[in-house]
């Protein structure tokens, strides 16, 4: 095996600042690392007791946004109603053939499709 895992996944973010209050204050996710770095913070967040973490880099000006990451939740419903709370527009949740999921983007335009777990 030339590869064992997936450290961190770069999602591009113009705000850094934006993207951590998103990311821990709307997906509850966690601070990993949160260091200065020459063109800004390195700065990554995860799922609790997630091993591969989200790297915010706004450092990358040009980067387009990420399109399709999947990720997992146990409760759809319950991700709707937190989204719909912070008023993040989504889609679904939906029955589809492979499972159940629901679609949403981080405000810089980064999607994520979110299967039921």
């Amino acid at each position: 095996m030339l590869i064992s895992k997936i450290i961190a996944v770069t999602v591009p973010v113009a705000d850094q600042e934006r993207a951590l209050a998103f990311y821990t204050g709307v997906l509850d996710f966690e601070v990993r690392t949160d260091n200065p770095f020459p063109m800004g913070r390195w700065l990554t967040v995860a799922p609790k007791g997630a091993e591969t973490t989200l790297l915010l880099a706004s450092w990358f000006p040009g980067m387009a946004p990420i399109g399709g990451m999947v990720v997992a939740a146990p409760d759809l419903d319950a991700l709707a109603a937190r989204l719909r709370g912070h008023e993040v527009a989504f889609q679904g949740p939906s029955d589809e053939p492979w499972g159940r999921q629901l679609l949403f983007q981080d405000p810089f335009g980064n999607g994520y499709v979110v299967s039921q777990a």
